[in-house]
């Protein structure tokens, strides 16, 4: 009865998640590779990069699964993350005492995973390579990051790298259908065209919208999830553009568009977002795109640095007044 309860307590990330390497949606040739490692008994170390909700995390926890038998999974395998300290301690300390020694009753090597390796300091990972080079024979590392020029060159000639692309649709849909079925939901097909497109690719993302839009309001369409993650629906960006577009004073404008906002929640670096696809798909002249398009770079920066959002949508209304004159004259 207890263990019903708590997977019925999980989240659905983790409810869902694979846990051998056959269930993995994506990456087959990353997935082949190392089954191919594994079973000829030549593991390098690895390095994993890559968009967050791509599975990596996920791809190395199956490859440790197949590794080893459960009884010795905890015995065999470190797991690190950055709630972590991932300070030059933590390597001369924790990892270096985990590597160097033996295990009496289990054969073959032992698995260290550095997940969110780019949070560690350049001193960590200087200290790491030597751990890295001395206790090969002991223990095979995994590196996790977002973002591979934050590991040291050192550390990268190491390890055989691996880049995990975003997902594509073809390769979310199955598994998002798997959820729905599973949950028995209600799902709209717009529903799911919302949930992949905000996705972009991070299947972690899908499924923490899909059952916080559950959640919320249980029937799930287009309009539901884009009001539970208070992102800007397709028919807000035709109105706002329309506005923008159209409407000959400044005031009305920002005024219709700041009730908007205000309205649904928007934030203006998602509107901001948006408004930018949409621009790539007007015919404009040169001169007129380039100096549109720099002027909103220049406001989405100063929302990225914590800027006031009512003198921002100030130069944006004014931008795209700009853009008109320009066109005009």
């Amino acid at each position: 009865m207890s263990s019903n309860i708590e997977t019925t307590n999980l989240p659905w990330i983790e409810k869902y998640r694979p846990t051998q390497l056959n269930e993995l949606v994506s990456h087959e040739e990353i997935i082949a590779t190392i089954s191919k490692f594994i079973d000829q008994n030549q593991l390098p170390h690895l390095l994993f990069y890559g968009p967050p909700g791509t599975g990596k995390t996920t791809s190395i926890l199956a490859c440790a699964r197949r590794l080893y038998a459960p009884k010795d999974f905890h015995s065999m395998v470190l797991e690190l993350n950055a709630s972590d300290d991932r300070g030059i301690g933590i390597v001369r300390g924790r990892i270096l005492d985990f590597a160097s020694t033996r295990t009496i009753f289990s054969n073959g090597f032992k698995l260290i995973i550095l997940d969110e390796a780019d949070a560690m300091t350049n001193d960590a990972q200087n200290a790491l390579r030597r751990v890295i080079e001395k206790y090969t024979d002991n223990v095979r590392f995994c590196i996790i990051c977002n973002y591979l020029s934050k590991i040291i060159p050192a550390l990268q000639s190491r390890c055989t790298r691996f880049r995990f692309a975003p997902l594509a649709e073809e390769q979310i849909v199955p598994r998002l259908d798997f959820v729905i079925d599973q949950e028995r939901l209600n799902v709209s097909d717009d529903g799911k065209k919302a949930l992949i497109k905000l996705a972009n690719g991070d299947m972690r993302k899908v499924l923490n919208v899909l059952q916080s839009t559950w959640m919320a309001y249980k029937n799930i369409t287009e309009e539901t999830v884009y009001l539970c993650v208070g992102h800007p629906t397709p028919s807000d960006i035709k109105t706002i553009m329309n506005w923008l577009m159209s409407v000959e004073s400044f005031e009305e404008c920002f005024d219709k568009i700041q009730d908007l906002k205000m309205q649904k929640g928007l934030a203006l670096e998602d509107i901001l977002r948006e408004v930018h696809l949409f621009v790539m798909r007007i015919e404009l002249p040169p001169r007129v795109m380039s100096c549109l398009l720099i002027k909103m770079a220049r406001i989405e920066q100063s929302l990225a640095a914590g800027c006031c959002e009512k003198p921002q949508l100030s130069s944006f209304v004014a931008a795209f007044q700009i853009a008109r004159n320009m066109v005009s004259v």
